[in-house]
């Protein structure tokens, strides 16, 4: 059966699913971000910043997505994914249309992006264009810092075959002794290490020169081989299985901090899923290195030239302080709605009034950290304890909890240091914590704890006052700048009671009933959404008004995904917006023509998760950590907490409202599983939520409505 009948059999069986692939619709999302640096009346830095994004993005779904696809391969597991591809074709077909992708991605930043780095002062370019002088610099350079290095690894009868690391330019050389014959070739490799500059940067007047490493490397690669005979040297990268699913059903009585420590080095070893290789490669090499990974010709992807390996590496440009000025500025935050009256008094006497929301990252992380930072001074402050997924660097939070723990308060945290990609700084945190005196859990089980909860407890006279934040976002002041997420600060008893059981149920041995403004999983969070979808599909059903917005990262969980559908099938209008991944498929006759799925991909990464259900003219709307995912389910520590204050429950019902009404950053998914941008209609202004945020009025939030 010839190739192209395999795919028209396979596209049709893709199509006529219920569900959409999830990584097929990841690959879509990737896109969508690539899409962000076609955007020309952006800044060049921006675009160029999208381009870098993409490339990360890539990495991640090779080392979680492919890898796990692997575990399977390797493994003789049977998996049959939501398109109903089995695991090879299902292989097959996703790295065709990555390698699609590849090409795109590389394609834009040759004809596009490249062109207009020199009008703003920036030139990529290699050592032979340089001027004499500046050329002497490199080699200067190179024999200097980048030689000592340097080390080549023979492979052959003598030598095994050396470690590649992960996700690193590598230099695969073949070369024979000038007085051996073609069949006695050996292949050597030189792994260029991360900690060196991606760029040897060189002023010149107006311009920025930036010399790739690579380029360097390859100028002067005969110092390393004297008296051979270089046939050949070409540039790749590896990019290993970084996926752990099958390995965390361990011994749960192994120590857990060894365990993990383990697996990190496991990560750097891990079986190769992809190459990817600059055109005109040694084909004799890359043979070798597929027949030794057990790898097809479809999981080589060539990236051509002048395009670069890995575009994570224009980082160093975005970043560089000599082109602030290329990059769109961020604005500075506006004060919350719910505090802006009384703004500068004492963030204790204003939550005894009045509950706030905080929506980043329009709205200042400091009123979070005022908090903190308050508490851990406080004398009447008896204890602090929150929950830690992802951190930021020098990270005020820890210092904070530092501090607290010094004055003599108990500290309780529980640090979730299976945060993917964050293990070692969640690790080495949580030591310091631990050291200061502080009770530190080290997540519950085998479950990853994603819930965003705190509770400071403060003595005021003859009782005990609890306060609380309830949030979609980590405690990570550097992403709150750059990731929209909603929390909520409060007194209200009533979350406090349900904070202080959950945390007494993963601090000792404690099973709560039942909370009364909490949803959690992994125990009840798959079928209280259900319950709450059902709800919807009653009320129309029996003539009354009903609807559902929901906000969110990822759309997975096949069995609220065929809630929805039967509450589309009752009538209900359901208006989704699913930043990633979605496996649900709109719009289609009979199943889901009621349900519409838009996607925000723009300037901020939009992180906040909010349900809306109208329940007859009384709407449940909540907000919190969790996607509609089998992991948020099944596999985490979640919650979604119901927001009871009328002024914000009306506030996070305006973000949806926003949401629907953005047409500048907005993509609608087709019933096939594609996207379309939106576009403004004739004389229609353009609405750019990530500006019109800033521009929140009370009286636009009391106005609000979905329905």
């Amino acid at each position: 059966m010839s190739d192209l009948i395999l795919k028209d059999r396979y596209s049709t069986q893709i199509d006529n699913s219920q569900y959409i692939s999830r990584d097929l619709s990841w690959l879509k999302f990737n896109h969508r971000v690539l899409d962000q640096a076609k955007k020309e009346g952006r800044p060049l830095l921006d675009r160029l910043k999208f381009l870098a994004i993409t490339a990360s993005n890539a990495d991640e779904f090779f080392m979680i997505r492919m890898g796990s696809l692997y575990n399977y391969l390797d493994y003789g597991k049977e998996r049959v994914d939501l398109s109903g591809l089995k695991a090879i074709p299902f292989k097959r077909r996703l790295l065709s249309e990555f390698k699609i992708f590849t090409k795109e991605q590389t394609d834009y930043f040759v004809e596009h992006l490249l062109p207009e780095l020199p009008k703003n002062g920036i030139k990529i370019t290699q050592v032979e264009s340089l001027q004499k002088k500046e050329q002497e610099r490199v080699r200067n350079y190179f024999q200097k810092v980048v030689h000592p290095m340097l080390t080549p690894m023979v492979f052959d009868s003598f030598h095994t075959f050396p470690i590649l690391v992960n996700n690193v330019l590598i230099f695969g050389v073949v070369t024979r002794s000038r007085e051996e014959h073609e069949e006695k070739r050996k292949m050597s490799f030189i792994q260029i290490p991360t900690n060196l500059p991606r760029f040897y940067e060189i002023e010149r007047n107006d311009t920025f020169y930036f010399v790739p490493i690579e380029d360097i490397v390859r100028t002067y690669i005969d110092s390393f081989f004297k008296n051979v005979e270089i046939i050949s040297e070409t540039l790749f990268r590896v990019t290993r299985n970084g996926d752990f699913t099958l390995e965390e059903s361990e011994d749960l009585e192994a120590n857990f901090i060894d365990e993990l420590k383990s697996k990190l080095k496991t990560r750097k070893t891990g079986r190769v899923v992809r190459i990817e290789v600059e055109d005109k490669y040694d084909k004799w090499l890359i043979k070798q290195l597929k027949l030794r990974w057990e790898l097809d010709e479809e999981n080589v992807i060539t990236v051509h030239k002048p395009g670069l390996m890995d575009y994570t590496g224009l980082w160093q440009i975005v970043k560089h302080s000599e082109f602030s000025h290329l990059c769109t500025p961020i604005p500075a935050p506006v004060q919350p709605v719910s505090i802006s009256q009384d703004a500068d008094e004492n963030i204790f006497k204003i939550l005894k009034r009045r509950d706030i929301m905080l929506h980043h990252p329009y709205n200042s992380f400091e009123p979070l950290m005022n908090l903190l930072e308050k508490a851990a001074e406080d004398p009447h402050v008896l204890s602090i304890k929150l929950t830690i997924y992802r951190l930021a660097k020098n990270s005020r939070i820890i210092e904070a909890l530092l501090n607290a723990a010094e004055n003599g308060k108990h500290v309780s945290v529980l640090f979730e240091v299976k945060a993917r990609f964050d293990e070692e700084n969640n690790m080495r945190e949580a030591k310091r914590l631990q050291k200061a005196g502080c009770f530190v859990i080290y997540g519950v089980g085998l479950l990853k704890t994603h819930t965003k909860l705190m509770l400071i407890v403060r003595k005021e006279g003859e009782k005990v006052t609890r306060y609380v934040h309830l949030a979609s976002g980590n405690y990570n002041e550097a992403t709150a700048r750059l990731y929209t997420d909603v929390g909520i600060l409060s007194t209200n008893e009533v979350y406090a009671s349900d904070v202080s059981e959950f945390f007494n149920a993963i601090t000792g041995h404690s099973y709560p009933e039942k909370y009364e403004n909490l949803i959690t999983a992994p125990r009840e969070m798959r079928n209280s959404l259900i319950e709450l979808i059902l709800n919807e599909a009653k009320n129309a059903t029996s003539g009354l008004p009903s609807g559902i917005v929901i906000k969110i990262n990822s759309l997975q969980d096949i069995d609220v995904i065929n809630a929805l559908y039967q509450a589309s099938q009752a009538g209900v209008q359901i208006k989704l917006t699913v930043r990633g991944i979605c496996c649900l498929r709109p719009g289609r006759a009979g199943l889901s023509e009621n349900i519409t799925v838009g996607s925000i991909v723009g300037e901020y990464l939009e992180h906040s998760r909010i349900f809306y259900f109208h329940n007859n003219g009384e709407p449940k709307v909540y907000a919190g950590s969790a996607d509609i995912m089998v992991r948020s389910f099944d596999r985490r520590l979640e919650s979604l907490f119901l927001i009871n204050d009328p002024f914000l429950k009306k506030q996070a019902i305006n973000i949806l409202k926003f949401n629907q009404k953005d047409n500048y950053n907005k993509y609608v998914m087709q019933e096939d599983g594609s996207y379309e941008a939106v576009q403004p209609g004739e004389n229609e202004p353009i609405f750019n939520i990530h500006k019109e945020f800033y521009r929140v009025t009370r009286d636009m939030i009391e106005n609000a409505s979905l329905f």
